[in-house]
């Protein structure tokens, strides 16, 4: 392919890009194709998955007792009664598991620790493996619920004390949530075509993407981070949000993809112009990689009445597969402040709308009519995640909040750092670490490394020549080597996204070895056409 053909895939999502990606770099049957493009993690949580199995068989010893006079393959709901002795007599047999030994200590934490009632909490939990039921309530189940909150009052909330209480709503995965929030801000008229929009960028390409959809129609404002103060937000991007005509600020936080959490002072000085100066802005703050940065407080903290706060268990957990995600806002917010405050004509409606649901429509809160609106409302009675969806979200935040030593966390964050040091170590470059830096992801400057290496004449002339789509082919094409182009991701630097999560240090190493190959070929080509002329 030539660099004409390259650049007809300009405008194609990063995502979509990437199959055309694959499909060159591996044409090769006598070659590894080494995908870095999408961060599927290679690690994942074993102790919450022991523990999904080992209920799982209890769960079904328990549906049998219900029918255990009926032929073999025949069982009926569990009993709540009693739950928690017949569980403990059946720890007693198997009770060297890893998973039985994590369900004991989970009955005792939620008790202890959350204040939950022990055999309601097992009775949950044993119902959702059997998926036996319908999810009730459909928002979540209320002591998944409760299990959850803890989990992100520990993760997301760092020293800060919560103020109030917040709810949650349990979504298949991230992307869902991303999917209900839009739709549900749009059928609520909480915003409108051509309103604006801030998005902090660069960001997960789908921000990007949704806002301008004809469903939508928003005008997108760049609050934008400053990569040469590693990716922070200059004061004055922040103050873009003084607009009153902003009506939603959306953020990934740790971003994506630069992979770095605000800083403390950004953080502060947001905090407090939207707490001073913009109490009416909407701010839907997404935080899945917030459990691999160190010290780590959301926005989602610092200011609860303005904040919608999304969370994915997906990448730390390993569970990208299990589609495990969460809506989370307070209980006091600007969500419903807004609702109230919406013209007569528009109220009347929403009353039609939600009248289905409620005689007193104007009441449903924001985060239950985004319930209803995942259902299209009229089918509310059967919304929400699969309960053992919500039984293995349970689980994964029962493992993160019982690991008081962080070993979990210290182990995932120890490898994708050694990761990145690995991978800039045999590109020929320093690596350094700032506090702020979280490494899940890590931005290929390609201009600047291209500079460092040759000088800034080659810098130059990078930028000059647009290379950095032909740049992915040609990695691909040559060494097997799949990345996904930062521009995707509002990057304005020549760059390439490298996921740290989903490959071996080995084949690191090999992809710093490839990517500095072609530079060093693309040098080459430089060096020749300055001779040419």
């Amino acid at each position: 392919m030539t660099e004409h053909d390259f650049k007809k895939f300009a405008k194609l999502s990063p995502f979509e890009l990437k199959d055309n990606l694959i499909a060159i770099a591996s044409s090769d049957a006598q070659r590894l194709m080494l995908n870095a493009g999408r961060g599927n993690p290679n690690f994942l949580a074993t102790l919450p998955r022991w523990a999904f199995l080992s209920l799982g068989d209890f769960a079904l010893r328990e549906a049998e007792r219900s029918y255990s006079y009926l032929d073999s393959g025949f069982g009926g709901l569990p009993e709540h009664d009693g739950i928690v002795r017949r569980f403990d007599a059946y720890a007693t047999s198997h009770r060297q598991t890893d998973g039985v030994r994590f369900l004991r200590s989970a009955i005792s934490y939620v008790k202890d620790q959350l204040g939950l009632d022990q055999d309601a909490f097992l009775f949950e939990m044993v119902s959702a493996f059997l998926g036996c039921t319908y999810p009730t309530p459909p928002r979540m189940l209320s002591h998944t619920e409760e299990i959850v909150k803890a989990y992100l009052a520990q993760e997301m909330f760092g020293p800060i004390p919560p103020k109030g209480s917040f709810s949650v709503f349990a979504t298949e995965g991230g992307t869902a949530a991303m999917t209900y929030i839009f739709q549900s801000l749009r059928s609520n008229c909480l915003i409108n075509p051509g309103d604006k929009i801030a998005i902090a960028t660069p960001i997960f390409s789908p921000y990007l993407e949704i806002p301008v959809l004809d469903d939508y129609q928003l005008e997108i404002v760049d609050i934008r981070m400053d990569r040469l103060a590693d990716w922070q937000f200059p004061i004055s991007e922040i103050n873009k949000l003084l607009d009153p005509a902003i009506k939603v600020f959306c953020l990934v936080n740790p971003s994506n993809p630069p992979s770095t959490k605000m800083s403390d002072a950004a953080l502060e000085h947001l905090a407090t112009l939207v707490t001073q100066q913009r109490p009416d802005l909407i701010i839907v703050t997404d935080d899945v990689y917030g459990t691999f940065a160190d010290n780590f407080v959301s926005i989602f903290a610092k200011c609860p009445y303005n904040t919608l706060c999304v969370y994915s268990f997906s990448k730390f957990f390993g569970a990208t597969g299990w589609r495990l995600g969460v809506i989370a806002i307070h209980d006091d917010n600007v969500f419903d402040a807004a609702l109230g405050n919406l013209p007569e004509n528009q109220k009347t409606l929403l009353d039609k709308r939600y009248a289905s649901l409620t005689t007193k429509p104007r009441a449903l809160r924001f985060i239950d009519r985004m319930v209803a609106d995942s259902r299209a409302v009229a089918l509310n009675h059967t919304a929400g995640l699969s309960v053992p969806q919500q039984l293995q979200m349970a689980l994964f935040a029962l493992n993160g909040l019982m690991d008081r030593e962080h070993r979990y966390k210290d182990a995932a964050k120890q490898l994708i750092r050694q990761r990145y040091q690995t991978l800039y170590g045999h590109m020929g470059v320093e690596a350094a670490y700032e506090p702020n830096d979280v490494d899940y992801y890590s931005l290929i400057d390609l201009q600047e490394i291209g500079g460092t290496l040759y000088g800034p004449e080659f810098k130059a002339w990078f930028i000059k020549s647009d290379l950095g789509i032909s740049f992915l082919f040609r990695l691909a094409q040559e060494t097997g080597v799949v990345l996904l182009p930062g521009n995707g991701f509002e990057v304005v630097d020549t760059s390439a996204r490298v996921s740290l999560a989903n490959l071996t240090e080995f084949e690191y190493a090999a992809i710093g070895k490839f990517t500095r190959q072609v530079l060093d070929e693309c040098h080459a080509d430089f060096k020749n056409r300055a001779v040419v002329k």
